[in-house]
């Protein structure tokens, strides 16, 4: 029986939503949105499908959806707050929030937009912290209770490990987001285990805005001629939440650009 609760944030499409998916058999899940509740109720009733890897019954709710804006700090904490309020308890979090713009990355004028900054760093760096520090004695009542901390997984961006992708703030930012990740794995130790994921372009929603030019040319520079998929990428963020002895990583899904 799943009786472990994970949170995933900005988890109504895309990445966020193949995630919930991935850790439907092992956790009973909370889906974050902020402003599209059917697509958050469309990715309860797909993943409600997938049947859990231990058999049995449960009382306990298997899912939940929450709106909040996970841009702003009460928010944060009102979601962690509701999270455990519902579910009882909370084990793990994927904290897959993140923003940025399209621009010219080879033109200066258009990377020193201030306002672009502020908003990247607030949504792409300080959000993760205040998520972690909102859910901290949650996931540490896991190693408490059961002798295994929680788990903390950030989504990260090829451009945080080399300069590219839709803006430099973008790019700054998701380099940021790394370092602070691995900063919290040796902050948490062994009650948290503290991990990100740099995926490349991924054919989502925020992918196909991107010009068929610039697709093509990402994809003819991989090494394995392609994009990553958003279940592919979940499924790494399902290894890093499921391992008992991996911390303080960032793993690469890229098809083998920075290689």
């Amino acid at each position: 029986m799943a009786t472990k609760v994970a949170l995933v944030t900005a988890s109504s499409a895309g990445l966020g939503a193949a995630t919930v998916k991935a850790l439907a058999p092992y956790f009973r899940v909370v889906v974050n949105y902020n402003s599209r509740l059917e697509k958050a109720e469309q990715v309860i009733k797909e993943a409600s499908s997938i049947p859990l890897a231990q058999n049995g019954e449960s009382e306990e709710p298997r899912f939940h959806a929450i709106k909040a804006d996970v841009s702003k700090k009460s928010e944060i904490e009102r979601l962690v707050s509701e999270t455990v309020s519902k579910m009882g308890r909370l084990d793990v979090v994927v904290s897959n929030a993140g923003w940025t713009r399209l621009t010219n990355f080879f033109d200066l004028e258009q990377q020193v937009n201030e306002e672009d900054w502020d908003r990247c760093f607030n949504v792409n760096v300080k959000s993760h912290l205040w998520l972690l520090y909102a859910a901290k004695p949650h996931l540490e009542k896991s190693a408490e209770t059961e002798g295994v901390g929680g788990a903390f997984v950030t989504i990260a961006s090829l451009a945080g490990v080399r300069p590219s992708g839709s803006s430099l703030p973008y790019s700054v930012t998701k380099a940021a987001e790394i370092h602070l990740t691995k900063g919290l794995a040796i902050i948490c130790g062994k009650k948290v285990r503290c991990n990100s994921v740099s995926p490349g372009l991924m054919m989502t929603e925020w992918g196909n805005q991107f010009p068929e030019s610039k697709v093509k040319a990402t994809v003819d520079k991989s090494a394995l001629k392609g994009t990553a998929t958003p279940e592919d990428v979940a499924d790494q963020i399902k290894t890093l939440v499921l391992s008992k002895s991996i911390t303080g990583q960032n793993i690469v899904l890229d098809c083998g650009i920075a290689i």
